[in-house]
């Protein structure tokens, strides 16, 4: 593999973004009331991680943002098996919270596949979609453009994957149709609400890194992650 340049900035964000990916996921069993939605703890977390994708494809470019993609859906998958093996560990004879730690972290595996399914569709989807207006644009303008669109095609497909897959036959099809477009919206409306701080993050690493990635990876597929 050629040898490619890492900043320690660049090297922050990929640490933030695998924190907040699985601390949303971690926050996903408590409910919260939003005015007439419910909704779960992890909606707060979860779209953080696609504003720290806008900037990474923004300023590092396509490449480096599916690396950094799948190193947070590899460190995900280790949390969660971590925690599976913690649950099937026998006890001490003094341990009393096996029931509660089942329910909080014993992930149901259709559930467990579909969210990690639904992420990694959803995260490279909109690394592409950013990534393509960005090259189309001129001299990278327009980023909060970008920013809206790319979010709400990810959000999108992350919902449209998750929710068919997780609750198919166990919630009516209408039903899951309104969590699909809720949380999409929800989730796009919040990265609107914080787009003022996402492009002053942005700005930042302009300044900080010198300038923006405006070059074409060499491939938009998924699984070439040697190529940066």
């Amino acid at each position: 593999m050629k040898e490619a340049k890492l900043s320690v900035t660049f090297l922050l964000l990929t640490v933030t973004f695998c924190v907040c990916l699985i601390v949303s996921n971690l926050m996903e069993i408590k409910t919260v009331d939003l005015g007439p939605l419910t909704i779960t703890a992890g909606v707060i977390v979860f779209p953080i991680s696609y504003i720290l994708n806008d900037c990474i494809v923004e300023v590092y470019g396509f490449a480096k943002a599916r690396l950094v993609i799948w190193i947070g859906f590899g460190m995900n998958l280790l949390v969660s098996l971590l925690l599976q093996l913690g649950i099937i560990l026998p006890g001490a004879d003094s341990w009393t919270g096996q029931d509660a730690m089942e329910m909080i972290f014993g992930a149901v595996p259709r559930i467990f596949a579909a969210s990690f399914v639904a992420f990694l569709c959803g995260s490279m989807v909109n690394a592409y979609v950013m990534s393509r207006m960005k090259l189309a644009s001129s001299g990278g303008k327009g980023f909060s453009l970008r920013a809206i669109v790319s979010s709400l095609w990810g959000e999108g497909v992350d919902s449209v994957i998750f929710f068919p897959i997780a609750f198919g036959g166990v919630l009516a099809w209408g039903e899951i149709g309104m969590l699909i477009v809720t949380q999409t919206v929800l989730k796009t409306l919040y990265e609107v609400m914080i787009l003022p701080v996402t492009m002053r993050v942005v700005n930042l690493l302009r300044r900080y890194e010198g300038a923006i990635d405006t070059v074409a990876p060499k491939s938009y597929k998924w699984w070439k992650i040697s190529e940066l």
